[in-house]
């Protein structure tokens, strides 16, 4: 069998015959030890999260048009894509069509509070909010990298208490909001309090991001198979639209609702 491999070519052939090999050098052998493996068939890789990516966020974007033309979908978006984030995550395997039905539901959700927030509160509330989340996302990322956060056992545990305890207030905010305890527009989250809530859940969700990033480096690294790029992409898009809700919130707060 021919091999393909230069070095390995230059290592095990000769020039006099086919049966006869020659020792390989040092310099080869260094050559050999330090070329990258090969990639394996069927296996995640960065490039699929990045391709799978790109495609669920120009669903994400095309979904955000409609609801930014049309935003009396708000509802169909929010509730439709409340569902289908819930069937995503309880899925055994992943299933790129209801991701991508995810994808355009929510974008149609958050074009629509887009357009209602940059009508009624300011205009460049939507620019802040996506240079805000692309900010955390950068740095999050950037603190991942570097080794300055590690995610440990330790660390996963505190940020999923802390989502916890966080949905729990969501929860509770929501049905004060319901049962008429608050006329605020977001609840018990205004003034000072919602400042700080907010800042908590940006911080929340950055440290959530730095998990999806976790996820995808060990799932290259163990070569899970490759439709858990899906997975890794749902996971990211999630957490990147609650991070720039919470954006628009906490933007909404400072500039008095």
């Amino acid at each position: 069998m021919q091999s393909h491999n230069p070095v390995l070519s230059r290592a095990f052939s000769s020039p006099t015959s086919t049966y006869q090999t020659q020792p390989a050098s040092a310099e080869q052998l260094e050559q050999m030890y330090q070329a990258p493996p090969a990639p394996q068939a069927g296996r995640m890789t960065y490039d699929e999260v990045v391709t799978k990516g790109g495609i669920t966020f120009a669903v994400l974007l095309a979904g955000a048009v409609l609801g930014w033309v049309a935003p009396g979908l708000f509802w169909i978006g929010f509730v439709v894509g409340l569902v289908l984030a819930f069937v995503n995550i309880f899925k055994r395997e992943p299933s790129p069509a209801l991701i991508l039905a995810y994808a355009g539901f929510e974008g149609i959700f958050l074009g629509a509070i887009s357009q209602t927030l940059a009508t009624f509160i300011d205009p460049s509330i939507v620019s802040q909010a996506v240079i805000g989340t692309m900010g955390v996302f950068g740095v999050s990322l950037w603190l991942y990298k570097s080794g300055r956060v590690r995610v440990t056992p330790k660390f996963q545990r505190a940020v999923l208490m802390a989502l916890g305890g966080y949905l729990v207030f969501v929860i509770f905010n929501l049905v004060a909001q319901l049962a008429g305890w608050s006329d605020n527009m977001f609840g018990f989250r205004s003034g000072l309090l919602g400042i700080a809530i907010g800042v908590f859940a940006i911080a929340l969700a950055a440290f959530v991001l730095m998990l999806d990033f976790d996820f995808i480096e060990k799932g290259v690294q163990q070569g899970i198979p490759a439709k858990y790029a899906w997975t890794a992409v749902f996971g990211l898009t999630v957490t990147l639209v609650w991070l720039y809700i919470e954006m628009l919130r906490l933007l909404a707060i400072l500039q008095g609702e």
